[in-house]
């Protein structure tokens, strides 16, 4: 299946922003364009700040001035849906509402050829429900563009109950041809990013009401060791608490009030406040000439210790090692036994693993990091019965290491890492039910809301049993099902064993 030829007609209903920006992606990939708004001026005005835009592009040199000429004379504006009877590909951007949606495509309809491709832009209402009583649902489905669309490559092919492949087939690869990267999804609730991204914020927000830390600490953690561009608390004032609860709430509900998907009731409040975030002037934090951001805490300096002992396989912190021993550290390794950082003082320093520190005595427990040798912080995890000297000797370690160093409440599986964990089990969720491949949700996350890695590529670094593990340990201190690992997660273990056993008999045989 091909893509839609370049000769042939693109329409965009929905004059606003989303719209535009659609409409650019289709006039620069060389499509005539028709804009449609049922407000006549609307439409106008939104092909006017395409070609304006288009204008700029070539005025700063990146298009050709024969190029943009070209582009500027093949968009249209109108506000009579017969205008559209010749297109190819009709992309919805209208307002969430599915009424409204609806009665676009059933005007669509009427002038439109059955082959046509009908799509919508939606980011959250049910492909399948929209394409219900349409003539041809079959050729109906969602392209679900990021804002803004000329800037951000992802876009979400979204096949509803009744979408034909090959309509799928057509529509990836025509979005493809436009300089995009499509992936592929069933139509599901929040599809993929807005599925996958709830514990980015869930976790992040539990940590807060837990009393675990504050929102600068806890988005200092998360940029800082995990490799996120922005902390939660940032992003969602950054995007709207209104809008952000609005989605989380929405998937909630589509899957039934899943405690997996359980909204955070300390934002449900700064919703009713009024403290939205950016456009409101405050949210998580304060916005204006005069606001002062909140600086996260960070522990006083410590003096690190002169030697400590590696005892059994860090895992994913096992760089450690490395870094205490350039830092000018002595350490000494015994396999048997740990995994942890044996101190001086007795006490031991453990990555976190879904356990609280009050269960064990004298132990500090440190988060997870992308890139330990780059993370330029870290946070640690006492209980009241930690003694001051483990702390202080745990917190003058990573000093040395050159990491600044947050200590927070004693929160199982702390911030970065049940984050993390809670990534992978979703993604594994969704990945064993058909809504996308792993490779496609890894991308998808990249690339729609910059993540440094997809959370497969994370599962492959971790370790089979890792994340599994410290869900385990979270849902047996945290019950109600929020923290239970998914059966494909339990699964993807002995997958991977036979795997590992199946390489090994390989090897065993070739070496003969």
């Amino acid at each position: 299946m091909t893509a839609i030829e370049r000769s042939r007609t693109v329409a965009v209903v929905g004059a606003g922003t989303m719209g535009q920006g659609i409409a650019q992606v289709a006039l620069l990939a060389g499509h005539q364009v028709f804009l449609y708004d049922i407000d006549a001026d609307l439409a106008a005005g939104g092909a006017a700040i395409v070609q304006d835009r288009v204008e700029r592009m070539a005025a700063k040199g990146r298009l050709g001035r024969a190029e943009a000429d070209d582009a500027i004379g093949r968009i249209g504006a109108t506000a009579a849906v017969a205008d559209l009877a010749g297109a190819a590909l009709v992309i919805e951007a209208v307002v969430e509402d599915v009424a409204v949606k609806r009665a676009v495509f059933e005007a669509l309809e009427e002038v439109v050829s059955p082959d046509t491709l009908l799509a919508t832009n939606t980011s959250s209402l049910s492909v399948t429900e929209l394409a219900a009583g349409l003539a041809h649902p079959g050729r109906f489905l969602g392209l679900h563009f990021f804002n803004p669309a000329p800037l951000l490559p992802l876009v979400e092919v979204v096949s509803g109950f009744a979408t034909d492949p090959a309509a799928a087939e057509r529509a990836y690869r025509t979005v493809e041809s436009w300089g995009k990267t499509p992936v592929r999804c069933a139509d599901t609730p929040g599809f993929i990013v807005n599925r996958i991204a709830r514990p980015f914020y869930a976790e992040a927000f539990a940590v807060y009401e837990e009393q675990g830390a504050d929102p600068a600490t806890i988005d200092a953690v998360l940029r800082e060791s995990g490799g996120f561009k922005m902390g939660p608390f940032a992003l969602t004032d950054l995007i709207g608490q209104d809008v952000n609860e609005a989605v989380t709430r929405s998937v909630w509900e589509s899957f039934f009030r899943s405690p997996k998907f359980t909204p955070s009731l300390a934002q449900r409040r700064l919703v009713q406040s009024g403290r939205l975030g950016r456009k409101s002037g405050h949210g998580w934090y304060p916005y204006g000439e005069d606001a002062r951001q909140p600086a996260p805490h960070t522990a006083g300096p410590e003096e690190a210790p002169e030697k400590v002992t590696v005892v059994g396989d860090l895992g994913p912190a096992a760089v450690l090692a490395e870094l205490i021993e350039e830092a000018g550290i002595a350490v000494t390794s015994t396999a048997h036994g740990g995994p942890y950082i044996q101190l001086p003082g007795e006490g031991q320093l453990v990555l976190a693993d879904g356990r609280t520190a009050v269960e064990f005595t004298d132990v500090v427990y440190f988060d997870l990091a992308l890139d330990y040798r780059e993370a330029g912080w870290i946070a640690l995890s006492v209980s009241e019965d930690t003694t001051e000297r483990t702390l202080a000797e745990a917190v003058g370690l990573f000093q040395k290491l050159g990491k600044q160093v947050s200590v927070i409440g004693d929160v199982p599986g702390m911030i970065v890492a049940r984050t993390v964990a809670m990534l992978i089990d979703l993604t594994a969720d969704a990945v064993a039910r058909g809504v996308a491949t792993a490779e496609d949700i890894d991308t998808a996350m990249r690339l729609g809301v910059n993540y440094p890695l997809g959370p497969s590529a994370w599962h492959a670094r971790l370790g089979r049993d890792w994340a599994y593990d410290l869900l385990h340990h979270l849902d047996e201190r945290c019950p109600g099902g929020r923290y239970a690992p998914s059966l494909a997660l339990f699964k993807l273990g002995y997958a991977d064993d036979g795997e590992a056993e199946a390489e090994a008999e390989s090897a065993e045989e070739g070496t003969g």
